[in-house]
């Protein structure tokens, strides 16, 4: 996750500068003060109070040009909506509209002054006016600038508004599809177009040949890096794990070399290509520890969330759901056998797994139950042209339960409004059956992603 560049628009209004001497100057330091307090947050980018339209559409363009992630619009004053209008109409950078005030208390000795520096609230309602009619999308925080919660409300726009930006710039390698799966059919352009993945599709024998040319001392090492991370199964042979890492590091080196921030892989195009000797499960396992998305099957969607999210949270997995299970309330998640092992709670094993799927040899599995806790499961809809649905639903990750014949990462999630319910409304709303699974609770910051974007979010 890289630091997030944010231009601040300091809004003043010019006929207050003649009738108060020095007002510009007392509210830039004001406001320099303010984000100096943030400075861990995201690098702040404030040239100086906008005081006229043609200084906030200066403004507005060089924050544009120079590549900044977002744009904070904050009043210094009343400042005329009308003004911004052409600005932000031009402008593709995600807004947000902050209305925070030098004082927070009206004081018994309160003077025409102090009203005016502190009256940017009928100017913000003037802004979000104008904004609003004129089809600008933008964030709102109202509030305390001491509390805590601007400090949240920046952490959250900050990822978003960098995320945004990242996702513009994104590629995604595809290699194959699984035919008549259904909520994997996407127009991959309204994908470019609405959201900024781009899929580009590969064949298999690119990965092969970045495997072919892994250097066997790179494998040996990294086996013995497993054998320090993991708990190996003492039936796993150096061959069959040194082959599974040598699938890793060849992936990765094809991700590296286009520049893609994430895959999807249908695997019985690795068995159809006769090359092949394992399915690349620990592969798409190590590539989600190190960052990259992942999703199965060809799933260009899903795909697009896990690596959308991990830019937004910073730990993701991929998933779907397995089964119901009534006495515990909750649902069993799975997938064939990749995971995000960097969210297991304790030591994952390692296991020689048996996979007829694809007709190839046993593919070394990583097998591990997420940190228990709070977690969110989210699916990305496509609902035509260019509308979008978060379909999403919090919940409980329970602790670790032994399931011996359950040979793939796997986790029960209890969600808040159980699991019977959760189900039904899931294929309500069209929620596709390949999940990202998100850890902790960041419920506040992807629904902020969703409307900078103009997603609709169900939350279950």
């Amino acid at each position: 996750m890289t630091r997030a560049k944010i231009g601040v628009l300091g809004l003043l209004l010019e006929a207050y500068k003649p009738l108060f001497p020095g007002i510009q100057e007392e509210q830039e330091t004001y406001l320099r003060g303010v984000l100096a307090g943030f400075g861990e947050i995201a690098d702040f980018d404030f040239p100086g109070a906008a005081t006229t339209r043609d200084e906030i559409e200066a403004t507005v363009r060089r924050f544009n040009a120079d590549g900044l992630d977002g744009v904070l619009i904050v009043m210094l004053s009343y400042a005329p909506g009308q003004h911004l209008i052409h600005a932000l109409r031009e402008n593709h950078l995600p807004l947000a509209l902050v209305l925070i005030q030098p004082e927070e208390r009206v004081r018994p000795d309160i003077d025409e002054r102090g009203l005016t520096v502190n009256q940017g609230i009928h100017g913000s309602q003037d802004v979000a006016n104008s904004l609003t009619r004129s089809g600008v999308r933008f964030e709102v925080y109202a509030g305390s600038r001491t509390d805590g919660r601007l400090a949240r409300f920046l952490v959250d726009f900050a990822a978003a508004a960098a995320t945004t930006t990242a996702a513009r710039r994104m590629r995604l390698g595809a290699i194959g599809a699984l035919t008549g799966m259904g909520d994997i059919i996407v127009d991959e352009l309204a994908l470019f177009r609405g959201l900024g993945p781009q899929i580009c599709h590969d064949a298999v024998g690119q990965v092969f040949r970045h495997c072919e040319a892994v250097a066997e001392a790179d494998v040996l090492r990294r086996v013995a890096e497993d054998r320090e991370r993991f708990e190996v199964d003492p039936g796993l042979g150096p061959e069959a794990h040194g082959y599974a890492v040598r699938l890793y590091l060849g992936i990765k080196a094809w991700l590296d070399e286009n520049g893609y921030a994430g895959y999807t892989a249908h695997y019985e195009g690795f068995g159809a290509d006769g090359r092949f000797h394992q399915l690349p499960l620990l592969a798409a396992s190590h590539l989600l520890a190190d960052g990259y998305g992942y999703a199965a099957e060809g799933d260009v969607m899903a795909a697009a969330l896990v690596t959308i999210l991990g830019r937004l949270v910073g730990e993701v997995n991929f998933t779907e759901m397995y089964m119901f299970d009534l006495e515990r309330d909750a649902i069993l998640f799975a997938h064939a056998g990749e995971g995000n092992w960097a969210t297991a709670a304790g030591r994952p094993r390692l296991i020689d797994r048996g996979l007829t799927e694809g007709g190839l040899g046993n593919p070394p599995t990583p097998i591990f139950t997420p940190r228990p806790g709070r977690a969110t499961i989210a699916s990305l809809v496509h609902l035509g042209e260019e509308r979008f649905r978060l379909v999403s639903a919090s919940g409980e990750l329970l602790e670790q339960v032994d399931l011996p014949g359950c040979e793939m990462p796997s986790f029960f999630f209890r969600p808040d409004r159980g699991a019977e319910a959760l189900a039904a409304d899931w294929l309500r709303s069209a929620g596709a059956h390949h999940q990202a699974l998100v850890l902790g609770d960041h419920e506040a910051r992807i629904a902020l992603w969703c409307r900078i974007n103009g997603i609709e979010q169900v939350r279950l």
